[in-house]
Formats: C-alpha cells, sequence, structure tokens
C-alpha cells in the first residue's frame, strides 16, 4: 500500500444505513450514520471561573470568501488591516469550510451544529423547526444574554433561541424563496425571477446609498448601542453573546466612493482560471452558468476588474465595521472579557471558472474565514486541519465551561484542541451538503486532508487532491476513468484509486440519495403550495419577518426610571465630583450630570 495512505485513510469505520425511520427518510436522524467525520461525544474543557464568564462577541460576513483575503492569502490586493491584526491575535482556522454553499442552510447547520439534511435546512426558504437546539439556546440556559444584530435568514421562527433581535433580516421570512426541483429537471436552465443574474456583474461599480448598506448601518448602530448600554448596566448584568451579521460584502457588486476609491491605484486581478468553455464545465457548473442567466454572457477585462474592486471595497467596509466593533469593545472596558469570533457563511467565485456567486463547492464558494480570538488564554496560531462552521456551536459550549446536553443530535466537533494547541488531538474532515438552486438532486461533499470529493446522482463524482492542484483544475475521478490516468505516477495512481473508491463507498453509507431526494421533493411542494394560498388574489398577506419593535417610553430619561438606572445610563464611564473616572466596578455615589433634571 502506498505510503502516502499511512497518515491519511481513505474511508473512516462506518456504521452501515438500515433503512429510515421517523418518516423523514433519515437513518439516525437524516440518512447518516454517528461516524460521519464529526462525533456526538465532544472532549469538554475544565469549567472556567464561574465567577467571571466571559463574553463572546461573533461576527459574521456574507458571501465572503477566504482565498482573496490577505490572512489566506499573501498576495491579495484587498484591505483588510483590522481584520489583519486581528488574526494576529487569535487562532487562525486555514481550512474552514461552510456545510453548504448557500445563506440560509449554512447559516442553519450553523446555529444547530447539525448538517443541513438533518435539519430540513434545504434552501433559502426552508424553516427549521423550533425545537431544534442552538448555540443560543445553549448559553442561553446558563445565562448568557444571547443577542442578535443583523441577518440571519430563519423561515418562520425569528428568534431560534436569541432572546432579542436587534434588527429585522434583510431577506423574506416566508416560503417565497423555495427551490423547485420539479420545474427544474424540466428546465434547468431557467433562472428564477429572484434569483442572481449578469446585472450584478454588467452594473458593477459606485453607488451612494443601497439596500445593503443602508441595513448594515442599522446593523451597525444596533450593535454599538447594545455595546454602550452594557457597557452603563451595572455589575450585575449577565456575560453576553452578541452575533453581528453584516449582509456585505454580498452581491449586487456595489459600494459607496470613500471603499471603491480605496482600489484606484491598485491593479485589480483577474481571476486565476480564466472561463472555462461552456462544453467543457462540469454538469453543475453548466446549471449554475444557466440558472444565474450566465450562460451566453461573455463579460470583458474591465467587466470583471469592476465587479471585482466593488467586491473588494465591499471587504474593506466589514473591515471597518469589524474595527469599529473591536474600538467599541475596548472603550466600553469590555475587551479583557470577550472572546472574539469571526467568520463567514460561504464564499464568492467573483469569476474563478466563469463562474459567480456560490452554490458550488469549489475553493471561493464553500471555504470561508474562521477567526477565534482570546489570546490572555489561547495562543495565536494558524491550524491546517479541516473545520466547519458547523463546529462552532460545541466550542462555544466548551467556551463558556458547560457540555453539551448528552442524547442531542450533534455533528459539529469542539475545536478546543486546537485552540489549546493540541492540533494533533484535531479533526480533519467536513462534510457539506446542497440541495438548492441550480440543482436537481442532491449533492455532497466530503473533504479530508488535502482530498476533496463531491457526489451528485444527476452529476456522478468529482475527486480534487488540494495539495497538487489547489485551483482545482484536474478532476482525478475523470483523469482516472480514462486514457490520461496512465500519465499519473504509478503509486500516486494507485493511492488515488483507493482514496476514490474509499469516498464513494462512503458517500453510499452516509447518504441515501433517493430518500434524501424525495424529502427534498415533498418539502418544497408543500411549501410552494402554503406560499400560493397566502399570495392568491384577494387573500390578505401574512408577513412573517421579524419586527423589531422599539418603546420610545423606555429611551432617554422618563420620570418612572429609577434613578440608579438614569446615574448609570447618564454618561460612561462614570466619574467623581470633579469628573474623575471611577474605578471599575466603583459604585456611583455622586450625581451624573445629564442623568435627569438638567
Amino acid at each position: 500500500m502506498p505510503a502516502a495512505l499511512n497518515s491519511q485513510p481513505a474511508s473512516p469505520e462506518l456504521t452501515p444505513v438500515n433503512g429510515f425511520t421517523n418518516g423523514n427518510g433519515h437513518t439516525n436522524g437524516n440518512g447518516y450514520t454517528n461516524s460521519n467525520g464529526y462525533t456526538n461525544g465532544n472532549g469538554i474543557a475544565p469549567g472556567q471561573d464561574k465567577e467571571k464568564q466571559l463574553n463572546i462577541l461573533y461576527i459574521m460576513a456574507d458571501q465572503l470568501a477566504a482565498p482573496v483575503m490577505k490572512i489566506y492569502n499573501p498576495d491579495s490586493i484587498v484591505q483588510t488591516p483590522n481584520i489583519d491584526a486581528l488574526a494576529a491575535k487569535s487562532v487562525q482556522f486555514d481550512s474552514a469550510y461552510c456545510p453548504s454553499p448557500l445563506c440560509g442552510p449554512s447559516r442553519m447547520s450553523m446555529i444547530t451544529g447539525q448538517l443541513p439534511m438533518k435539519i430540513g435546512a434545504y434552501d433559502n426558504a426552508a424553516q427549521i423547526l423550533s425545537d431544534i437546539p442552538t448555540y443560543a439556546h445553549y448559553l442561553r440556559r446558563d445565562g448568557y444574554q444571547t443577542v442578535l444584530a443583523g441577518k440571519m435568514h430563519f423561515v418562520m421562527d425569528q428568534k431560534h433561541g436569541y432572546e432579542k433581535r436587534l434588527t429585522t433580516d434583510i431577506y423574506p421570512g416566508d416560503f417565497g424563496w423555495a427551490a423547485n426541483w420539479d420545474a427544474d429537471i424540466e428546465r434547468p436552465e431557467q433562472r428564477l425571477e429572484w434569483y442572481h443574474n449578469a446585472s450584478s456583474i454588467e452594473q458593477a461599480g459606485v453607488c451612494v446609498r443601497s439596500n445593503q448598506l443602508d441595513y448594515d448601518e442599522e446593523v451597525m448602530y444596533k450593535s454599538t448601542q447594545f455595546l454602550h448600554d452594557y457597557a452603563r448596566s451595572g455589575e450585575s448584568r449577565r456575560p453576553f453573546c452578541l452575533t453581528v451579521s453584516l449582509t456585505h460584502p454580498h452581491d449586487p457588486y456595489t459600494i459607496e466612493e470613500e471603499y471603491w476609491d480605496k482600489y484606484q491605484e491598485v491593479e485589480i486581478d483577474l481571476p486565476k482560471v480564466s472561463r472555462i468553455p461552456n462544453e467543457e464545465q462540469d454538469p453543475h457548473s453548466k446549471r449554475l452558468l444557466k440558472v444565474c442567466d450566465l450562460w451566453d454572457k461573455n463579460f470583458t477585462d474591465d467587466q470583471i476588474k469592476r465587479a471585482r474592486r466593488a467586491y473588494y471595497g465591499a471587504v474593506s467596509y466589514v473591515d471597518d465595521c469589524v474595527g469599529k466593533l473591536l474600538k467599541v469593545l475596548e472603550k466600553c472596558r469590555l475587551a479583557d472579557d470577550t472572546i472574539i469570533v469571526f467568520s463567514g457563511d460561504h464564499g464568492d467565485m467573483l469569476g474563478e471558472r466563469g463562474l459567480w456567486y456560490k452554490m458550488s463547492y469549489f475553493e471561493s464558494s464553500v471555504r470561508v474565514p474562521l477567526l477565534i480570538s482570546y489570546p490572555k488564554k489561547y495562543t495565536p496560531h494558524r491550524v491546517t486541519q479541516n473545520v466547519s462552521t458547523l463546529d462552532i456551536l460545541p466550542t462555544m459550549v466548551d467556551l463558556i465551561g458547560k457540555k453539551l446536553v448528552p442524547g442531542l443530535p450533534m455533528d459539529g466537533k469542539s475545536l478546543l484542541p486546537f485552540l489549546e494547541g493540541r492540533d494533533a488531538e484535531g479533526h480533519d474532515t467536513v462534510i457539506a451538503e446542497y440541495t438548492g438552486e441550480g440543482t436537481v438532486s442532491p449533492i455532497m461533499m466530503i473533504k479530508r486532508g488535502n482530498w476533496k470529493f463531491t457526489i451528485c446522482p444527476a452529476d456522478g463524482v468529482q475527486l480534487f487532491d488540494l495539495g497538487r492542484d489547489p485551483l482545482e483544475l484536474e478532476d482525478l475521478a475523470k483523469v482516472l476513468a480514462g486514457p490520461k490516468s496512465e500519465m499519473l505516477d504509478p503509486e500516486y495512481r494507485e493511492t488515488a484509486e483507493i482514496i476514490l473508491r474509499g469516498f464513494e463507498a462512503e458517500a453510499r453509507m452516509r447518504w441515501d440519495f433517493e430518500s434524501i431526494t424525495e424529502q427534498v421533493l415533498l418539502s418544497q411542494r408543500k411549501r410552494r403550495f402554503v406560499w400560493s394560498a397566502f399570495t392568491a388574489k384577494n387573500s390578505e398577506s401574512e408577513k412573517w419577518d421579524f419586527n423589531p419593535i422599539e418603546d420610545g417610553r423606555e429611551k432617554y430619561i422618563r420620570s418612572h426610571m429609577p434613578l440608579d438606572d438614569l446615574e448609570r445610563m447618564a454618561r460612561f464611564p462614570p466619574v467623581d465630583v470633579n469628573g474623575n473616572e471611577l474605578p471599575k466596578g466603583a459604585p456611583i455615589k455622586v450625581h451624573q450630570a445629564g442623568s435627569h433634571e438638567e
């Protein structure tokens, strides 16, 4: 057996799939076994000092491709000084992946620690049940204020364990964006009217304002206001877990002049892999080109550069937001007691291979940034093993010194071994699943070590060795099946064949594609029918979107408010009679100017 296999087995021991239970077409909760590259029994860290629980600030970006960021790509021209500085103080994960390359399913899996098929997170209009535990439930149960500002793509239930939502979502919370495989099977090239199209590239450039900017400015205002209010709320306050979820740098590719001009004197790079001829694209990429109205488009270099420039500007905008949040933490004297987590939901192809947006398993689409920073306890270093945003839930539970509830499903695995420098004890496998737009059958991915395997009943399989082929130009499954296999080194060819057979066997045991397909179709049909009733002519419309109601009677200075509360909110930090700052935690003994009668 080739030596390459000794340190990297092709397939772990699996438990056979023996039928389906619960009427949902899944074994052990969705066509999975417990041996899926993740474990239910995570190693738990010794409890932290219970007298001082740390806060958690979790910052998310939307559609932020890890390969374009300077912290992952030294040749990157993208300007992100705040994220770069944060990475220098973080445990940085160099091979972090999302569990599905689409907003809604990726986020639902992230908050629950469970793979999309297990929780019914099929597309951007799929709801997950309210009884599925999330990291917000876990932390809230153990005394944390769990607060969400920004996007999370919830459908129906708009909280899922968050105690407070500070903003509404940017996208609909209803069934209007359900995928339709019934139509796609007949007309896979048909573009949904509300979906991505070529206009984002063709119209890329500067804006004065956009929906995206409106939204993120509100998210930032509400987030920083929460931190300011928290700092003034007294020493008896509970620790917080604040999730700040920005919608940038998600397309459309437009950004205000300040950020566009950051790249005025910069030579914008073109994709590393130029457009592959349509007829040479893999089956899924062909469908994506059609469903996004890109099939017949031949963008000029200038159009591509303008789109990438606007995207880079949007990434710099996100970087500024990160810097503002961290600065507020410092000014509010909260930085020393707060763990920072930074990540995203998926990436963006940005013209690589002629593809744009997400929805595929190529690196620019499926790889995400992931940083965890608390240098007082976790020594900054880089981690090369494959990890997933599925791992965030069990990691957060470990970070607060608690344990997962035995018997509840969990696919994610704690990152604590990596945080503590015990990298050899960590895992190195990620699983991803996709059943959204642009496909007519489930597409699944297994990434282990440098090997990336994808499988779809409608398309076949792909195998890439990213150690040898980082641009994913050589599909070894296709090479091994044809005459070019003879051109491979014999030992490497044998290794690749064993790896491929192992992944294929693992996929057959992990997923029942026929049953999963039936469940996806049934879910789509039910949601489309219900939505047709809600949108029927002359029917009274229903709005499921979250509505943050703000009570002006409970803001600023009101007669019914306790004076102690008014004193605390009057200014931060509080001062003595001569205006000198009080020591942290010291009681306020003198009137704070501006608290009531002035």
